[in-house]
């Protein structure tokens, strides 16, 4: 391939846009190009052809699959600026738990919340607020995850961020009373060029999609 940088995935993925993050906190220039997820390309089929997925990064013609590793990839690969995951092996392992975590919690029941009604759309509300609570207990008062330093649990969690108007609609709570610490934590992240750049800070477009994909399922 041409590009020594290719990028495939999708504007509304939060999967994607952690890879968007972490090229751009390592300065890398790289192609990104658009998937269709309802028609995906011989490209996407070839370069993962297990998951048939994205996000997928291309290096040199070679691909990296599912977000987290890629997110490793690129820290291992770029090393010349800002560490993505700490140093400490402990703290390292403590990361990545963390962001292990937000793949087990966060993603699922978001995706319960708006593909249930009733008593399952109710428990899948009460589980991702507790996980909300969770990692706000995780946050505790620093500024990051990781203390003073940008890194692997902000980047892994900081794109559901999009979609807390979508929470808050159709799970009819509200982010700012039940995690104040957590939207905080959000709005600082999002302060960040890295992040205003990758992640769509537009949360009712992003709701807008939300409700594209519910219908696309048949889910009213």
């Amino acid at each position: 391939m041409a590009e020594e940088v290719v990028l495939l995935g999708f504007w509304a993925s939060p999967v994607a846009m952690r890879v968007k993050i972490a090229l751009a906190e390592k300065e890398i220039d790289y192609v990104s190009r658009e998937q269709n997820l309802f028609n995906k390309s011989s490209l996407l089929l070839e370069m993962n052809p297990v998951y048939k997925r994205i996000p997928v990064l291309i290096h040199e013609g070679k691909p990296i699959c599912e977000s987290l590793i890629i997110i490793q990839y690129i820290d291992e690969v770029w090393k010349h600026k800002a560490p993505l995951f700490p140093s400490d092996p402990c703290e390292r392992a403590h990361a990545r738990f963390w962001a292990d975590y937000v793949d087990e919690h966060i993603y699922p029941n978001a995706q319960l919340l708006w593909a249930r009604k009733g008593e399952r759309q109710e428990a899948a509300k009460k589980s991702l607020i507790e996980s909300f609570k969770a990692l706000e207990g995780e946050l505790g008062d620093k500024p990051y995850f990781g203390g003073a330093s940008f890194g692997l649990i902000d980047i892994a969690l900081i794109p559901f961020y999009s979609f807390f108007y979508a929470f808050e609609t159709l799970g009819r709570f509200s982010m700012e009373e039940e995690c104040p610490e957590i939207v905080a934590w959000a709005k600082r992240c999002s302060q960040r060029e890295t992040v205003s750049k990758s992640v769509v800070l537009d949360q009712h477009k992003a709701y807008e999609f939300v409700l594209e994909l519910m219908a696309w399922h048949g889910v009213k």
